[in-house]
């Protein structure tokens, strides 16, 4: 028999197709030093796969005398030249899934909470056409971990959630994926993901094909 395919493959962005925390976490410290404050790995931890607006409230608390809009903003723009000075740092493997996976014919979404602006940049690297669908944390009214993000990407598709992949590399993006109804697979890169609630954990993406991500709808099948 053969096993079928998931109906979409839903991915994270930073930290799951590529590894541009460290960018954001350098980009958050150079903020808050700018006025006068302190910004601690552990604070930067706290923030991993948060939407950008509810972040602003932290940097504003740490004394960042700016609107959210304008943190955003200065965010993305530090990650984004630090992008063009560095280059595109993808994690193991992803790149080579995503394309395996285009191969197949898988419908594709990007579910990141970056600004659609900095997932372009991202996209614009990326040497085929590698999603049908891209949410990002400018065109959600809740962002993650609110399942709503993945539940948009799955409608946009027009396709079951329950019949969908998700990659996800933080608690709070798991969380999201996991709570909309899709078969979430953790996959950690800076946080440890085994406290939180997930379908899989796989410790790298490097090797992983198109079968294996259809043995994971192959099993959510076996228990319904």
């Amino acid at each position: 028999m053969t096993t079928r395919l998931p109906a979409a493959v839903l991915w994270d962005m930073d930290g799951t197709l590529v590894d541009t925390e460290r960018y954001w976490m350098a980009a958050e410290e150079e903020l808050v030093e700018a006025f006068g404050g302190a910004w601690t790995h552990d604070d930067a931890l706290a923030l991993v796969g948060s939407g950008l607006w509810e972040s602003a409230k932290v940097f504003q608390a740490k004394g960042v005398d700016l609107d959210a809009d304008t943190i955003v903003n200065r965010l993305t723009d530090r990650v984004s030249e630090m992008l063009a000075e560095h280059g595109v740092p993808w994690r193991p493997g992803a790149r080579e899934l995503l394309e395996a996976l285009r191969a197949a014919s898988v419908p594709t979404a990007l579910v990141t909470m970056s600004l659609r602006s900095m997932a372009d940049e991202i996209i614009s690297a990326i040497p085929f056409t590698a999603f049908d669908v891209i949410v990002t944390g400018d065109s959600v009214e809740h962002p993650k971990p609110h399942p709503l993000p993945y539940l948009q990407a799955a409608a946009e598709l027009g396709v079951d959630i329950a019949d969908c992949v998700a990659f996800e590399d933080s608690p709070a993006g798991l969380t999201s994926a996991y709570d909309s109804g899709a078969i979430a697979v953790g996959v950690p890169n800076i946080l440890a993901l085994d406290e939180v609630a997930s379908t899989a954990l796989w410790p790298t993406l490097e090797g992983a094909t198109v079968a294996d991500v259809a043995a994971l709808v192959a099993e959510r099948e076996a228990v319904r």
